[in-house]
């Protein structure tokens, strides 16, 4: 499975109308607040780290925007820009307890709606202004305009966030339009500030602010653009939270070349060169095949296998219920039918990974781990299209009805995924079913899957958060409209009443219950044909690179990840680097050699 997923903000939602009604925050700052912190939890970065060098990454697009909200600001490149921007809180990568990142105190208003933080008075933008309560208080104002034509955001920061109010220079409230578990709460209620000093928030905005720099509170900021070809991002040099306790000894390399590969073949090559510092190598072609020879063997790249335990990324085909004939159910059960995904798992993905049964797996007690999804049955398949009407074949064997073949064109953004997607093709040809494959770069296909013009769309949403999320992905609020995570146009009144009830839901007990129902009814609505995962990271990497001893955290998903709330942990070994390049010159190796790494310090049972 891909770790190239999409990047989406995943974010819920709610219907203002059928939400009960609550009272806002108050005047004053509550004298009563328990405010809460955590600076107990072990540190998880190493103290050899050592700061400097340049880390040299890729992807396979170049962005269409650096905003950060607005049209076309959700490609991959955007998990970069996302990742280098701070929350209110973070969460432990190992303890899952909440830490300070923004803010150093939390504490939570006897309403259940409501939540305030101290934010910490050290933090900076990057050019320098200090971070303050005005910030929030703007970035729902922003978040709010119709200027940045960002419905999706308008929704949320209306309808789920409903009021920010700035108490003194550092400390604010933030409300709710329901109640939750104080946990998701935090998560749930979060907001990233938006420098006020930066903006002229006006009908140009879109325009204007295409490419300018935003100020950002992470450890880098962009010091280079060179359009079609490589974005650069610089440390700063006096990065306010250098010393914090869950920042120090994160974030080393002083510069992280973010290079436009659009071929990932391309860019292995770039890799055994030496042109690239690290590859992911979770597609088995790479691992068992590909990532083979002198670099190896002489021991200059190694390899590491590291397990993990985060919520499963949600991979599969989404059908588009918009779009004939995939408005009827039963085609949508016959080409879920018609899938042969444990032949892509026996074949192309040599058994490393395994088959996703549901949307939301790795989410603990929400799981619901009853559901199986369908299996590869063609009798069953012929049952559901002959019911459908689709029970004549052409000269071709596809299946005919009213003159219309039955061929379903499937949009997809990796070249890698090109062997799995032709067996699955294959297969599917045997039920009479026509998978018209159409490949395309990731910002087209995101813009094209975004705007409803697929029919199928092979993805992955990354997995995030304590709880699965249902309102973006299946409310009919989100349906046939553009610019929605409702990619599949799901419109049904029972699972939107469901889906409203777990939202307003307040124990755990009642949330895990209804997450199961939704999960079944997922299921059965069968828009979403569950595929593949992957319980590991694995990468290949010069040994230039250094990882702490422990190597990742339990929710690492990737190891050489440079920002992000679980990232940043390796460095760059200069006179390793130097040592490394003199060997290969002399053809001589570096001990161990191979080195093969195998952690399952994470790995579940």
């Amino acid at each position: 499975m891909s770790k190239i997923v999409a990047s989406l903000l995943l974010v819920l939602f709610a219907n203002l109308c059928a939400l009960p009604a609550q009272a806002g925050l108050p005047e004053a700052l509550p004298a009563d607040l328990q405010w809460q912190t955590n600076n107990e939890d072990p540190i998880f970065a190493s103290p050899d780290a050592k700061r400097g060098g340049r880390f040299r990454t890729f992807v396979t697009t170049f962005p269409l925007t650096l905003r950060l909200v607005g049209p076309d600001s959700n490609g991959s490149f955007a998990s970069f820009l996302r990742a280098n921007d701070l929350g209110l809180v973070g969460l432990h990568p190992n303890t899952l307890k909440p830490i300070p990142e923004l803010a150093t105190h939390w504490a939570f208003g006897d309403d259940g709606h409501s939540i305030f933080y101290r934010l910490d008075p050290d933090a900076r933008w990057s050019d320098g202004e200090p971070v303050t309560a005005d910030d929030y208080v703007f970035a729902l104002s922003f978040m709010r305009s119709k200027f940045i034509l960002a419905p999706w955001y308008n929704n949320y920061f209306s309808e789920v966030i409903t009021e920010v109010v700035k108490y003194d220079d550092h400390t604010i409230g933030i409300a709710g339009s329901v109640a939750k578990p104080a946990d998701e709460m935090l998560f749930d209620l979060s907001l990233s500030p938006v420098p006020e000093h930066f903006h002229i928030l006006d009908e140009n905005w879109v325009r204007d602010y295409n490419w300018r720099i935003e100020p950002n509170t992470g450890p880098y900021q962009i010091s280079e653009v060179r359009k079609g070809k490589y974005v650069e991002f610089t440390r700063k040099a006096d990065w306010w939270a250098n010393n914090k306790r869950y920042f120090q000894y994160r974030f080393n390399p002083e510069h992280i070349r973010v290079k436009v590969i659009r071929d990932i073949n391309v860019a292995y090559q770039y890799f055994r060169k030496g042109e690239l510092d690290n590859f992911p190598l979770l597609m088995p072609r790479f691992w068992h095949k590909k990532a083979q020879g002198e670099i190896y063997e002489q021991g200059y790249v190694a390899k590491i296998k590291f397990y993990n335990d985060v919520p499963q990324p949600i991979n599969g085909l989404f059908l588009n219920e918009d779009a004939p004939p995939l408005d009827d159910k039963r085609v949508r059960y016959a080409i879920a039918h018609a899938l042969n995904v444990q032949k892509v798992i026996d074949t192309v993905l040599r058994g490393d990974y395994e088959r996703m049964q549901t949307a939301n797996e790795g989410y603990g007690d929400y799981t619901n781990t009853h559901i199986r999804a369908r299996r590869f049955d063609l009798a069953k398949a012929d049952q559901y299209l002959t019911e459908a009407g689709w029970s004549e074949r052409g000269p071709d064997g596809i299946r005919v009805k009213d003159g219309q073949r039955l061929s379903i064109r499937v949009t997809y953004y990796s070249s890698g995924h090109n062997d799995r997607l032709v067996i699955l093709a294959q297969e599917a040809r045997k039920a009479g079913i026509e998978l018209a494959l159409n490949l395309l770069d990731g910002s087209t296909a995101f813009k094209q899957i975004l705007e409803n013009k697929h029919q199928a769309a092979w993805m992955a949403w990354s997995g995030a958060g304590l709880s699965p999320r249902y309102w973006e992905f299946y409310h009919s609020d989100n349906a046939h409209k553009p610019q929605t995570n409702n990619v599949t146009n799901t419109d049904n009144p029972q699972m939107d009443e469901k889906i409203m009830a777990y939202r307003t839901a307040t124990d755990k007990v009642t949330r895990v219950k209804l997450a199961h129902e939704l999960e079944q009814m997922v299921y059965e609505q069968g828009s979403y044909i569950p595929t593949f995962k992957v319980p590991y990271t694995r990468e290949a990497y010069w040994r230039w690179l250094k990882l702490p001893a422990f190597h990742g955290t339990r929710t690492s998903d990737q190891l050489f990840s440079p920002m992000g709330g679980s990232g940043g942990l390796f460095w760059i070994d200069e006179a390793a680097k130097r040592q490394i390049e003199d060997l290969k010159d002399k053809g001589q190796p570096l001990p161990p050699a191979p080195l093969l790494e195998i952690d399952e310090t994470w790995k579940l049972n």
